[in-house]
């Protein structure tokens, strides 16, 4: 049910006067606009409580202001924050109506808030790392505490398993971050209602047993405190005095890790001293007159104001004996300390709003924050030291999830590819498709920081060559190298073996130089790629053994196959571009140099209109995964009673009549024409091309089988970017 006017313009006034007693400066035309917006998006909602959904943002709008106090710039996100992931309204609209600093807070905190959806927590230090690498801006994590904390507040509206999840998630995610950014009664109280829902039989009997000692407690306290606030009065010192409460969480942890029942955890009372002077001194001054009151207990005693803790919590902790025995622990410290311990981050802004980038305490805590954190870039003060923090954490990492919810650390930039050899590398070798998020994608994807993927293998599959050129991790790129060599290795050493048994079969033997030179005439790098040429079956050992191949001149050039694809292609008539899209230009891709006879498709990119492919070329196949609708149907057109132009890339021992021989061989075949014949000789070899007319692939196929019955023939196969030209 909606709010009434008078309500709404309650809350308002109520938000903006706490603004302006909590924060150095206030926008209150800001605010007020984002209370409207904020009220108007989700007016309609309704929480599990049955109250308004806007009381949520609201709620926690006020934690920042009275808690966490940070700058308008917080509150207004803070407002704002659910505004983009649960209605209609824009990060866009957001930046333009409040600016880029409330847009980018609001969109951290949707990022981080959908991180944990669907996932169990397993490992919450990389859990709190991959929260650290998805933000930018230190306000985005602490209006998350804000957020958290009155979803915390609220839990007993949900479901008990939801209730147990979230309780969990919180105790073991954001309660640690509080402490780490110096949110004291944040953490405190985060970890007791965390503790509740996760262990209520213990949290109610603990709450039970200091409920039913309150009254004792107190009158306790105040008697040992009586004699302290007498000597601080008489020495003219201002100062408040306050029991410190024990919290729930604290008293139960302690119980299970120093095995002690609760009479003895409780013996343990506690009392908290602020001097409102400024002076670190004073501190130690009080710490001289209660020594003199009570007995100190030497190893009990901390001073946190010479060295403070890693998170710039200062404090002199003392434990002393009163008259009846019972040890009563006393924390001295100034308000200025106090606020820091309690607020944390936010304490810093206030009290460091003007200061230079010389001030020795500001330093002391951006060393802490670039220790917690291991790898937070320079950072230089300025008048708004949260406006201008940016966290830049884990810059060169990202955090993805497996299918069950485990996280991953990766460098950045890895794809999934990264991600299958990180798994296993049978996964890896295997790996022959990803979803990221459920949808499929390229396998050189780059990941981000809480994407979750899903590896496809098949047994088939294995790695190939173009994996080097886009995996980014040491142990993808080694696995892919070793399998690749190896299976080099292995056609290697059939070639070799291959080679060998045909030399014993026809009596011959080949000297290193005499290898040398047939290896170069036929134009291979080395021998390791003549023996693999030989187990490709690119070369017939037979035909080159029966043929006198002697040391010559350089081996003539072949026609170029762009050339010869231009000719085929101009030749057939170029493509027939089918349906709505007739007349948009179209390009051959270069990928898989489609000419006719191949099936082929078309695939319409961004500024280059129709790009031709084969229909099994690999890039086409990764590139349609989310794209299917870019294809367009493509034919070769019907011409010359449906011939089209192929070419046969030929090799063989040269000999008078072998040309006569070649042409009647391919025009005996169902009449078929020949376009042109390029053949050159050198010594006692000859190669080229022959331009064929032929009805399809089987007839050209059937070509090829009849070449390659011709004595002195070594080789014979089609002329195609992919093929064995050399």
């Amino acid at each position: 049910m909606p709010l009434t006017e008078a309500k709404k313009e309650e809350l308002l006034e109520s938000l903006v006067e706490k603004c302006r007693n909590n924060l150095p400066q206030v926008n209150e035309e800001m605010i007020r606009k984002s209370f409207r917006l904020s009220y108007e998006a989700h007016k309609n909602d309704v929480r599990a409580s049955g109250e308004p959904y806007f009381l949520h943002p609201y709620e926690v709008a006020s934690i920042v202001v009275e808690e966490i106090p940070l700058d308008d710039i917080s509150v207004s996100s803070a407002l704002l924050h659910d505004i983009v992931e649960d209605t209609e309204i824009s990060l866009g609209f957001i930046e333009k109506e409040f600016g880029k600093e409330v847009a980018d807070i609001v969109n951290g905190v949707t990022k981080i808030g959908g991180v944990f959806k669907g996932h169990e927590i397993s490992q919450a230090e990389n859990y709190r790392k991959l929260l650290l690498s998805m933000i930018k801006d230190v306000r985005v994590i602490l209006v998350k505490f804000a957020d958290r904390l009155h979803n915390m507040r609220t839990l007993n509206f949900v479901p008990p398993d939801k209730q147990r999840r979230i309780a969990k998630e919180t105790l073991e995610i954001y309660a640690p971050f509080a402490n780490r950014f110096g949110l004291g009664r944040v953490k405190w109280e985060l970890e007791d209602l965390s503790f509740k829902y996760l262990n209520k039989e213990a949290y109610i009997e603990i709450a039970r047993k200091l409920n039913d000692k309150r009254k004792e407690r107190e009158a306790y306290l105040k008697k040992f405190t009586k004699p302290i606030i007498e000597k601080l009065k008489e020495h003219g010192l201002k100062f408040e005095l306050s029991s410190r409460p024990k919290h729930l969480y604290s008293i139960y942890r302690k119980m299970i890790q120093q095995n002690l029942t609760f009479d003895k955890i409780y013996d343990l009372l506690a009392i908290r001293i602020i001097l409102e002077e400024d002076d670190p001194n004073q501190c130690y001054y009080v710490l001289g007159i209660i020594n003199q009151l009570y007995t100190p207990i030497p190893d009990r005693f901390k001073d946190y104001i010479s060295i403070p803790k890693k998170n710039n919590y200062q404090s002199i902790h003392n434990t002393v004996i009163s008259p009846e025995g019972r040890r009563v622990e006393i924390q001295i410290r100034t308000r200025k300390m106090h606020e820091i311990g309690e607020r944390g981050v936010a304490a810093h802004w206030k009290y460091k709003e003007n200061i230079s980038s010389s001030d020795n305490d500001l330093e002391e805590w951006v060393n802490w924050i670039r220790d917690v954190f291991e790898n937070a870039s320079k950072y230089e003060a300025t008048k708004e030291i949260l406006a201008s923090f940016s966290l830049n954490l884990y810059q060169k990492e990202i955090f993805v999830f497996t299918p069950r919810g485990d996280l991953m650390r990766l460098p950045i930039n890895s794809t999934p590819v990264d991600f299958a050899f990180e798994i296993h590398s049978n996964v890896g070798h295997h790996c022959i498709g990803a979803k990221v998020d459920g949808k499929i994608v390229p396998l050189d994807s780059k990941l981000t920081s809480g994407d979750q993927v899903e590896i496809i293998t098949s047994k088939n599959q294995h790695p190939n060559k173009s994996w080097l050129q886009f995996v980014g991790t040491h142990k993808a790129k080694s696995a892919i190298r070793r399998y690749l060599n190896r299976e080099e290795d292995k056609l290697i050493a059939a070639g070799k073996e291959f080679w060998e048994k045909k030399l014993k079969k026809y009596k011959m033997t080949f000297n290193s130089d005499e290898l040398n030179r047939l290896v170069n005439k036929l134009k291979y790098e080395n021998h390791s790629q003549f023996y693999k040429a030989i187990a490709q079956d690119e070369i017939n050992v037979d035909k080159i053994l029966t043929a006198d191949v002697d040391e010559g001149k350089e081996e003539p050039k072949e026609i170029d196959f762009e050339n010869f694809a231009e000719v085929a292609r101009s030749d057939a008539g170029g493509v027939i571009v089918e349906g709505e899209h007739k007349g948009i230009p179209y390009s051959f891709a270069k990928c898989c140099n489609p000419i006719p006879g191949d099936p082929i498709i078309g695939y319409i990119t961004i500024g280059e209109g129709i790009k031709i492919h084969k229909k099994i070329c690999k890039n086409l196949i990764n590139m349609i995964e989310n794209n299917e609708e870019r294809l367009v149907n493509v034919n070769w057109p019907k011409k010359r009673g449906s011939h089209f132009v192929a070419g046969i890339s030929i090799r063989g021992e040269d000999k008078p009549g072998i040309l006569n021989d070649l042409t009647n061989s391919i025009t005996s075949f169902n009449n078929t024409n020949i376009k042109s014949v390029n053949i050159s000789t050198n010594d006692s070899l000859f190669y080229g091309t022959i331009m064929v007319y032929v009805e399809d692939l089987t007839h050209l196929n059937r070509l090829i089988e009849r070449l390659r019955k011709q004595p002195n023939v070594f080789s014979a196969v089609r002329f195609e970017s992919s093929g064995v030209n050399r």
